[in-house]
């Protein structure tokens, strides 16, 4: 398996560095990463599963895709790399605004992000990648914010700040 790297930043994005994905994750040190969220024209929220393998957050409900870019790999280019490599669909995307996050997880890793959410529409059904997502729904914004408000556990970490800053 290819080792992925990730570009780390400092509080205002500037790049500082690049480290291997994981012991970024495990230093805790703050890298640059994307959360992409996909509507229909019903206003729907393309919502995926994490898959039941990944290395934290597994099984829980996130936005439509996210990760982190490459080295020389703008924000862009690397989400729509991601929205088709787990969701099988590609659409325009548009950044919409970034924060910075800190999560420490049960196994000891650590997401300290400076995370930029990008936004697009289209009506195409995924083609799921079973190795990185497990099952996918749709709902409205408010359905959604229903249900974390009711079950906060079956949701990531990051999905539930983005969506508070974007809606």
């Amino acid at each position: 398996m290819t080792k992925e790297f990730v570009i780390l930043v400092d509080e205002n994005d500037n790049e500082i560095g690049v480290m291997e994905k994981l012991q970024a994750h495990q230093e805790g040190l703050l890298h640059r990463a994307f959360s992409v969220f996909i509507f229909n024209d019903k206003s729907e929220l393309l919502l995926q599963q994490r898959a039941l393998t990944k290395y934290h957050s597994p099984g829980l409900w996130a936005n439509t895709c996210c990760s982190h870019p490459r080295p020389n790999e703008t924000i862009k280019d690397s989400a729509n790399r991601r929205l088709f490599e787990e969701m099988g669909m590609s659409c325009d995307l548009t950044i919409k605004t970034n924060f910075i996050y800190k999560t420490e997880f049960d196994n000891g890793l650590i997401e300290h992000e400076f995370d930029y959410v990008l936004v697009g529409f289209t009506n195409q059904n995924p083609i799921l990648n079973r190795e990185e997502v497990e099952s996918f729904k749709l709902q409205t914004i408010t359905d959604i914010k229903m249900d974390i408000s009711s079950n906060p556990q079956n949701y990531a970490s990051w999905f539930k700040i983005a969506l508070e800053k974007v809606f």
